[in-house]
């Protein structure tokens, strides 16, 4: 494709027959990951046993694989931690934010918020029992909701049903007005376009690693710390990993001095192994030229669609800088639709009520491959396809 400086499908294993929309939920694997995750099972775990902790120098890999995360976040080494899943980053996100305001009793948070974001909140409140309140908002209001009663504002960058971007420099700003302390959610954000967490002063972030990032299924989270705020940050849940000293086995926690104090159990080698080596891919990426051609790419295939397919209606918004890297769209019958479509080889999701999910990232995807999905988009609605029978039956994961 003209234009897309990033594009390298050849590092990526996808079958030749598939044009895969769908890394905002679960990104390709890059083909030297088996053989590094091979490699840390049989030459590192299997010949040095527990020695591999020094030799193959585990102990040290979380903190490698958080400074390569830094770089694509906007945030400088030694600020991110990995480890865990995502909803325990946020809880130990938003449990921290809250001790930073204890005057305050309100959690601030937008209805379109991830599911598991408003969880951790919900059960974290029922923990402390102190009069918390979880106040939600429409995302277009959430600014204008931020007031002096507010202690946290938890927000994802990125609608994950219709990849509507906040304004992340100005909702932190707005928060910091108020004296509220800002939380990023940037599972699908990072990986998909420049985030700038030093210049947005955002005290705390989290995000995942499996969407564009690639580090495949259940692969570990990252937090995020401001600097300025690592010595005094205090854990909710204090793990041994967390703690300054992990084999002086001290029967009292003392906080490392780091975001590592953010770490909580041991690390999950063998899914750290696989990211390291998914993380070298961006190595000599420019996520500016991500950005360009990201935009691209979703603007070609919204012309498309719209195009050949009026049924569609766009739910995503239509100026490239208010949306992610993902284009949803909303269809009545968006279930049977996306199977029709994935069984003939164009791979998107769906997420209730009715939209068709589909991501757009350049390091594997060109124009040539947004045009051919459209045409089987079109194929598939205006032939009605997805009235198969067989398409109508709702698998676990949609």
């Amino acid at each position: 494709m003209s234009g897309n400086t990033v594009y390298r499908k050849h590092l990526f294993d996808i079958p030749d027959d598939v044009i895969y929309l769908d890394g905002n939920s679960l990104g390709p694997l890059p083909k030297t990951a088996a053989d590094r995750a091979l490699a840390t099972i049989r030459s590192e775990w299997g010949q040095e046993l527990i020695k591999a902790w020094n030799t193959a120098d585990w102990i040290s890999l979380p903190q490698r694989v958080g400074d390569k995360i830094a770089r694509l976040i906007g945030a400088p080494a030694g600020s991110v931690a990995t480890g865990d899943t995502l909803s325990i980053k946020e809880y130990q996100a938003l449990a921290a934010a809250l001790k930073m305001r204890p005057e305050r009793r309100v959690i601030l948070s937008d209805e379109g918020n991830f599911p598991t974001d408003l969880y951790m909140a919900q059960g974290l409140i029922e923990t402390i029992d102190k009069e918390y309140e979880l106040r939600t908002t429409a995302p277009e209001d959430i600014a204008d909701a931020i007031n002096k009663d507010v202690a946290v504002v938890m927000l994802t960058e990125v609608d994950f049903r219709t990849g509507r971007k906040h304004d992340m420099i100005e909702i932190t700003r707005r928060a910091h007005d108020a004296r509220a302390v800002m939380i990023w959610d940037l599972a699908h954000s990072a990986g998909a376009f420049p985030v700038d967490l030093i210049t947005s002063n955002a005290e705390f972030a989290t995000g995942c690693t499996y969407k564009y990032l690639n580090g495949g299924p259940g692969a570990p989270a990252f937090i995020y710390v401001r600097p300025d705020l690592v010595e005094t940050v205090q854990p909710a849940l204090a793990g041994w990993m967390g703690h300054e000293a992990p084999f002086a086995m001290d029967p009292q926690y003392r906080p490392a001095m780091s975001t590592e104090r953010l770490r909580v159990g041991t690390p999950p080698v063998v899914q750290l192994s696989i990211l390291d080596e998914a993380l070298q891919i961006w190595e000599d990426v420019d996520l500016q030229d991500v950005r360009m051609a990201s935009v691209a790419l979703s603007d070609r295939f919204i012309a498309e669609v719209e195009a050949r397919c009026p049924q569609l209606q766009l739910a995503s918004p239509r100026d490239p800088a208010e949306r992610g890297s993902q284009v949803s769209f909303a269809f009545e019958h968006g279930y049977p639709a996306m199977q029709a479509l994935i069984d003939r080889g164009v791979i998107g999701d769906f997420r209730s009520p009715d939209i068709m999910r589909f991501g757009f990232t350049p390091l594997y995807l060109n124009e040539e491959d947004v045009v051919a999905a459209a045409i089987t988009i079109e194929t598939v609605i205006q032939n009605d396809l997805w009235r198969d029978p067989n398409y109508q039956l709702r698998s676990r994961v949609t």
